[in-house]
């Protein structure tokens, strides 16, 4: 009985050695716990939404040729086609830069460059890098926008039209995204695959 007890006991030792070897192991292979996230706020989930519609323009303006930048469809004579006086590429990129200044300087207050008399951007700006400049700069704007709105300003109305903050800030988005959907079809009927689309199946 008393042999029988040692073995037991033995067998227990060994098992509980085991166990916590095993423990000790698992837990030195474990990632380190990652640190808390911030929580979300009105500025960071706004500012989340400018940095991706401008990563999305910024793509298709640095994908398009500069000598393609004054392509419009209408040079494409299709039969039937509506496509007399549409804007440039190189203007659609223009007024996306422009509107953006438009849109969101009500909300900070910034001044509207004085060059910008239209929705179309200045005239005399044509070279790919300097309207690539002016579209990131807009973006800064937006930004900018975007860090100073709060859950105790955001309803607050600005501008001529009294429009909310909040509107403001999310309307300079959707107005860019459907520009980028022009955009995306200028390069296509430039036989250009979209950088979005790239390594997919389309």
């Amino acid at each position: 009985m008393k042999r029988a007890r040692i073995c037991l006991l033995t067998v227990w030792l060994a098992w509980t050695c085991n166990a916590i070897g095993q423990t000790a192991k698992s837990g030195a292979a474990s990632p380190a716990p990652q640190a808390a996230q911030p929580p979300e706020t009105i500025a960071s989930m706004v500012d989340r939404d400018i940095s991706s519609i401008e990563k999305q323009i910024l793509d298709v303006a640095e994908a398009m040729p500069e000598d393609k930048y004054n392509f419009t469809p209408e040079s494409l004579n299709i039969s039937g086609d509506d496509y007399k006086g549409v804007r440039s590429f190189a203007v659609q990129v223009k007024h996306v830069a422009t509107s953006n200044y438009f849109i969101w300087s009500p909300i900070t207050g910034d001044k509207v460059p004085d060059s910008l008399k239209d929705g179309n951007g200045p005239a005399d700006m044509k070279t790919k890098a300097d309207i690539i400049k002016f579209l990131k700069d807009s973006f800064a704007l937006g930004h900018k926008v975007a860090a100073s709105l709060t859950a105790e300003n955001m309803l607050q109305p600005v501008g001529s039209r009294k429009s909310p903050r909040l509107h403001l800030a999310e309307f300079g988005i959707v107005h860019a995204s459907d520009h980028y959907g022009q955009m995306v079809e200028y390069l296509r009927m430039n036989g250009i695959v979209p950088p979005a689309s790239r390594g997919k199946s389309d």
